[in-house]
């Protein structure tokens, strides 16, 4: 990370943290390992079950999910290019209270940026047809959220630049302007991604927010989420929905519900201790799916486990609720 408490004492090495406190931290080039991904999507589009398309400005659209059918794999590469590239995200067999289910794991050691500073969907995209929340590295570059990117310390100015856009319609050269007004990048150096949250790959993306979720109730209380140094998540996989408000419903329940986050932080053990009493989702929002409660929960999980970085200490706070889990996604109870 770019700064560690307790070092700003240590002599010229505390100076010279301040100083990386302080300073952009530019060198990951989220916007690249992105496009990377991206260009291995497209390279492979058939395999993956997506679309490619060029808008007439010369943006590049994506289809994973909206007139298309998508995948596993295509929303595995979703969730990574939102990450920035720097998010590891696996499918694999999975429990839940003693019964195998699909599930997601995430991890990643660097989650203020990757989570935070790319996955976390802040940037809401309108126009006078379109209107979606966009996710994803070209966040770093329009800086929409400037309050959020002077506390991670973060800043970027890519050449190009990826965006991951939850919609059921695609963007077109209208909101492709927007865009890149925002961004400041020519049409041509712009790529979205783009599923409905009822789509197969639209659904691991939105679940393979848990670490994400986890760090946006952390930085809804002031905690540094610089604080944190790596990250590790498992989610159940939500089962496609028949629209996208039940999708919405679904996969926030499997965060809220079934998901698990391991942090490692730099931070007092009584304040971790405290923290991974409080961050769990409140059990009255997950006695019952979301139908039940009006409307999903936007942050927090299930269950967390927070280690100490410096003394090695581990908390736990929270659980797993399989019967409103097993509920929501549609699954005869046991």
């Amino acid at each position: 990370m770019d700064w560690m408490p307790g070092e700003e004492g240590a002599g010229s090495t505390g100076e010279l943290a301040m100083v990386r406190r302080r300073t952009p931290w530019t060198g990951l080039g989220i916007n690249e390992r992105s496009w990377a991904i991206a260009d291995a999507l497209a390279a492979d589009a058939d395999a993956h079950g997506v679309t490619v398309s060029t808008l007439r400005s010369g943006a590049r659209v994506i289809d994973c999910g909206v007139q298309t059918i998508g995948g596993l794999e295509a929303g595995r590469a979703l969730a990574r290019a939102s990450m920035g590239g720097l998010g590891h995200v696996a499918i694999a067999p999975g429990h839940v209270a003693g019964r195998s289910w699909p599930c997601v794991m995430v991890r990643t050691d660097h989650p203020g940026v990757a989570c935070m500073g790319s996955q976390h969907d802040g940037w809401e995209i309108r126009t006078d047809h379109f209107v979606a929340h966009g996710a994803g590295p070209l966040r770093a570059a329009a800086r929409v959220e400037a309050t959020l990117y002077d506390l991670l310390g973060y800043s970027e100015h890519p050449p190009r630049g990826v965006l991951v856009l939850e919609s059921g319609t695609l963007p077109d050269d209208r909101v492709a302007a927007t865009v890149t007004e925002q961004s400041g990048l020519a049409p041509s150096a712009l790529t979205m991604l783009v599923a409905a949250a009822a789509s197969q790959a639209g659904g691991v993306q939105r679940v393979s927010r848990v670490l994400t979720w986890a760090l946006r109730k952390l930085h809804g209380r002031g905690f540094d989420v610089r604080r944190v140094v790596s990250a590790i998540g498992t989610v159940p996989i939500a089962p496609v929905a028949r629209g996208d408000a039940s999708a919405v419903a679904r996969t926030s329940d499997a965060i809220v519900l079934g998901g698990c986050v391991h942090l490692t932080a730099r931070a007092p053990d009584d304040e971790l201790a405290a923290l991974a009493e409080w961050l769990p989702v409140a059990t009255l929002d997950r006695d019952a799916p979301a139908a039940a409660r009006g409307e999903p929960v936007t942050a927090g999980v299930a269950e967390v486990w927070i280690t100490s970085a410096t003394t090695g200490r581990t908390f736990h706070g929270g659980g797993v609720s399989p019967t409103a889990l097993w509920a929501s996604l549609g699954v005869e109870a046991p």
